[in-house]
């Protein structure tokens, strides 16, 4: 299956809402951050769609982008949470459709697809969570701790799906070229750990009383981002080979 732009595009904006409503929720959030997050992934939404008619069309998911970024950006002031989970639900059925009309496809391709957009909102929303403790500093650390606690969830299963056969295992044992002579299998073992050993520092970072502690777990998720990309990005280059 061919990694495509309107693809990660969705899953970035599908995965991102979906734990925006995982924050709002409990509805300890000022209306501030549903609007700063409706809009980055409504906007995500938006370039998926450009890049989908661009590069190569699939109609369901092209139409499932739109819906997206119509319901992200049509909400974006409202305090319910509920039509986020529409929203998540209309980028599922694309992101599905985005591989049901791939050739070659299968479950695995799915799992990585559907794992692959939990993951990508899980460690974005976390960044952008930890830099909102800026604007609204009285938060309690639940939040946060919820979110880091997610991530640690995801973490293992976005290495598992990306280890499934035909996967990365096939690349560090030789059997896949990767173009590099090893090296790319390498770094994404170690983007892979990296994005584990920053999640579970940043939750032991929040558990430190001062509010700077707040500030170092949001340093370590900015970290955290630039490898959880490296590990899905690198990946799925290399196994479209």
């Amino acid at each position: 299956m061919r990694l495509d732009a309107a693809t990660f595009l969705l899953q970035w904006a599908t995965g991102g809402i979906a734990f925006l409503w995982f924050t709002l929720r409990s509805q300890e959030i000022s209306i501030g951050y549903s609007k700063l997050l409706r809009g980055v992934f409504g906007s995500l939404a938006i370039f998926a769609v450009a890049a989908g008619f661009f590069f190569d069309k699939v109609l369901i998911r092209e139409l499932a982008s739109i819906a997206v970024a119509l319901i992200a950006l049509a909400t974006l002031a409202k305090k319910s949470a509920k039509f986020d989970l529409v929203a998540v639900a209309i980028g599922a059925v694309g992101l599905v459709a985005s591989v049901v009309t791939s050739n070659n496809a299968n479950l695995v391709d799915l799992l990585r697809v559907l794992v692959g957009a939990a993951f990508l909102g899980a460690v974005t929303d976390l960044m952008l969570l930890g830099h909102w403790y800026l604007v609204q500093p009285g938060m309690t650390r639940k939040l946060l701790n919820e979110l880091t606690n997610m991530l640690l969830i995801i973490w293992p299963l976005e290495i598992f799906v990306m280890i499934l056969p035909t996967g990365m295992i096939s690349v560090l044992n030789g059997t896949i070229d990767d173009g590099w002579n090893g090296i790319l299998g390498y770094f994404w073992v170690g983007c892979a750990s990296l994005t584990g050993i920053l999640a579970w520092f940043t939750r032991a970072a929040l558990k430190e009383r001062s509010y700077s502690a707040v500030m170092a777990a949001t340093g370590l998720s900015y970290l955290a981002i630039l490898t959880a990309f490296g590990t899905y990005l690198v990946a799925r280059a290399i196994l479209a080979l």
